[in-house]
């Protein structure tokens, strides 16, 4: 079981508490107009560590271990559910999730039909929902918190946002995404900031840069680290490798990956977290900090995801920071979608190998480099 966390949630009307040593605090930061979704019942989680340990300082703490997952889609109700209603779901990548923060994308929303679907009647267009009791199942899974920035976030629209942000609080998980939301987590006394962007109105914005780097720097006067997920590229099995300049998908603007950020760096970030492509994408440093540019597939439940040669490749990213954001360390595991589309480690690492092919031919100066057990190092 993993330990328990602590939530401390105040209202006008109400606080919510339990036991445990992790605090994920929501807060809305202030540039521009606030969606009303971006904060719980009228009010936000309050930061502070649990009252039953001491905290540790910045100091104290020395290195703090992130670790981050590409897209996750737990089934799809009510017919393409995973075997045994998801029970053990993320059991075999336990293990390598395992980190003092754990990030995940969460590409579905967690909610009842609502009878919004953007589909309609459409045959040619994709919708997904997980029942909302399936969040036990990322708690379960070692999970902390979930980006829910991404082009399938409002699927069953603003009702199934709702119910998706409901269903993670209930289960203790926090999450991030929503327009002018940044997420601060006190990790063992470190304070780490994490906004979610995409190119969609219900989230941080993707294509406005000078907009998203607000954030990002209204993010770095709170935190001591600022980790950025981001849903960006285009889509498919041939978009494993980045290019300078703005992707299109469907006729969508899906972002300029490579200036986007490095802006968001620029304005204070200390790591990026990139999905959406659904494929593997190289890694690189500028100013010394790390740029996952895509981390794949990493959870189908119900084979809700092509999971067919690259498109089933996923991993693990997990970076030790400084509480300054100094480079301590970090690793890529490899996984696949099983049979079943749940995610499982990959003995022959084929993840790893194409990462580390990606990131020397894209990033030939700045790619990160990968040695034999995943380890990864700075140019």
């Amino acid at each position: 079981m993993r330990p328990p966390k602590t939530f401390t949630f105040a209202t006008r009307t109400r606080r919510l508490r339990s036991a445990g040593a992790l605090l994920a605090v929501l807060v809305v930061a202030g540039c521009g107009a606030v969606d009303s979704d971006a904060v719980t019942s009228g009010g936000v989680w309050q930061s502070g560590p649990d009252d039953s340990a001491p905290s540790a300082s910045p100091t104290e703490a020395a290195v703090v271990s992130l670790s981050a997952t590409g897209d996750i889609l737990l089934g799809n109700a009510p017919d393409r559910l995973p075997p045994n209603d998801g029970e053990g779901f993320f059991d075999e990548v336990r293990p390598e999730l395992d980190a003092d923060l754990v990030m995940g994308n969460l590409e579905e929303p967690l909610t009842v039909d609502t009878g919004t679907g953007k589909c309609g009647d459409s045959t040619n267009c994709y919708q997904f929902r997980a029942p909302p009791e399936y969040a036990a199942h990322l708690r379960d899974g070692g999970f902390d918190l979930l980006n829910l920035a991404n082009n399938h976030g409002n699927d069953f629209g603003a009702k199934g946002l709702e119910n998706t942000r409901q269903a993670l609080e209930q289960y203790e998980l926090a999450h991030t995404g929503a327009p002018d939301q940044i997420t601060l987590v006190d990790v063992r006394g470190v304070q780490v900031a994490v906004a979610g962007f995409s190119s969609y109105a219900w989230s941080n914005p993707l294509t406005d840069i000078p907009a998203a780097s607000q954030v990002i720097s209204k993010a770095a006067e709170q935190a001591d680290l600022v980790v950025v997920q981001v849903h960006m590229g285009a889509e498919g099995a041939d978009k494993t490798q980045v290019t300078p300049g703005t992707e299109q998908y469907l006729g969508e603007n899906r972002g300029d990956p490579v200036r986007f950020a490095k802006a968001m760096i620029d304005a204070g970030a200390d790591l990026i977290v990139g999905h959406g492509p659904h494929v593997l994408r190289g890694m690189e440093f500028y100013q010394g900090r790390l740029i996952a540019y895509s981390l794949g597939n990493f959870a189908g439940g119900g084979n809700t995801f092509n999971r067919s040669g690259k498109l089933g490749w996923g991993g693990v990213l997990k970076v030790s920071l400084q509480p300054d954001g100094t480079w301590a360390g970090g690793s890529f595991a490899s996984t696949y979608l099983n049979e079943s589309g749940l995610p499982a480690t990959d003995p022959d690492d084929r993840g790893l190998g194409l990462v580390r092919e990606l990131s020397a031919a894209d990033f030939p100066e700045t790619g990160a480099v990968f040695d034999d057990l995943g380890r990864i190092s700075r140019p």
